[in-house]
């Protein structure tokens, strides 16, 4: 008589994990699939983005501007315009969705993003009245950071009560960024519409004009901020499960929801100081991120980047070449988000 075997069969994990002496990251399967597939389209849009314009160039001779053995026209096209333009735009969505992703996850709702609760209106205020009293322009970048990081500051000590509510700070920031929106049309009004054309049409959004500083500048915050994203994603999931369990595994709540505040306004601040206000890829773009690759993690808030990179060089080219006038790219990129959003609202009112 055999003995039966009750050994359960054995599951494959679901998961790749990558790990050395000072670090482990665990990439799962669907999101590093989703991850590849999205960074071979984004590969694809960006040629496809450098060979378009007035002046049209071959992929070919794009790949020989690139490391400046083409024509001299083509040279100079390639690598002092278009090539800017492309990785400001990447680096812009990316910024922006992983902020947003930093936002939604810390407050525990999909509605908010850092344009909605009025870091970018700050930003905007600062930048305007900037632009309106005919300021040095190298500095408009730092006066936007400037102001985006003051409004931060001003929404979480307005929201301090003992402690840090996430839904008395979505309603700080909904009325100080009225506020400072209110603020912002009124040095509108205070200047000829010859002066103060240029500040209206950044808050717009745009990466027009962007230069290779502004690319710099960009991929250091990124460099900085994006890994310290991704690592403290573990305690963003960690808050997510309430405040007991957080202090049960010997968490700093305050410290820990402050960094987060910090290192989301960092990015959203960067963004918005180079590109202007481009509204709702930090509201849209973690959404889809979480309903494509499942809940926030690490590797997830590396999918949302790319995925907000995308998602930006995208609207950049239609707003550049498939429109019957060139738009700025916020206003393309608002009136995908605008309906979007209007859905959010309605899938939440049917679940009250």
């Amino acid at each position: 008589m055999t003995t039966p075997d009750f050994t359960l069969p054995t599951r494959k994990p679901g998961h790749v994990t990558i790990r050395n002496r000072w670090f482990a990251v665990r990439l799962n399967y669907r999101v590093l699939g989703m991850c590849l597939l999205t960074i071979g389209l984004l590969a694809l849009l960006t040629i496809w983005a450098m060979t378009l314009g007035s002046y049209r160039i071959a992929f070919t001779d794009v790949a020989r501007s690139v490391f400046g053995r083409g024509a001299e026209e083509e040279n100079f096209i390639v690598q002092t315009l278009r090539l800017p333009r492309v990785f400001s735009a990447l680096l812009v969505g990316a910024v922006l969705a992983m902020s947003g992703a930093i936002f939604q996850g810390l407050v525990r709702n999909a509605l908010v993003s850092p344009d909605i609760i009025g870091i970018n209106t700050g930003a905007s205020l600062m930048a305007v009245i900037w632009i309106a009293y005919g300021l040095t322009a190298a500095w408009l970048p730092v006066a936007a950071f400037a102001g985006a990081i003051m409004t931060a500051a001003a929404i979480y000590v307005t929201s301090w009560k003992g402690g840090i509510v996430p839904g008395r700070l979505i309603l700080v920031g909904i009325g100080i960024g009225a506020f400072l929106s209110a603020g912002t049309t009124w040095v509108t009004l205070q200047f000829p519409i010859e002066q103060i054309r240029p500040a209206i049409v950044w808050t717009m959004g745009s990466v027009y004009g962007s230069d290779w500083g502004d690319v710099q500048l960009l991929g250091i915050c990124l460099a900085v901020l994006g890994p310290l994203s991704v690592m403290l994603m573990w305690y963003l999931r960690a808050l997510q499960l309430g405040d007991d369990i957080g202090r049960g595994l010997g968490m700093h709540l305050e410290l820990t929801r402050l960094a987060l505040i910090v290192v989301g306004c960092g990015l959203a601040a960067i963004a918005v100081s180079i590109a202007g206000p481009i509204g709702f890829v930090a509201l849209m773009i973690p959404h889809v991120a979480r309903m494509l690759a499942g809940p926030l993690s690490g590797s997830v808030m590396l999918f949302t980047g790319v995925l907000g990179a995308t998602f930006l060089l995208f609207a950049d080219v239609v707003s550049q070449h498939f429109l019957p006038v060139t738009l700025p790219v916020g206003i393309v990129t608002a009136a995908v988000g605008a309906p979007y959003f209007l859905y959010l609202l309605y899938r939440s009112n049917a679940r009250v």
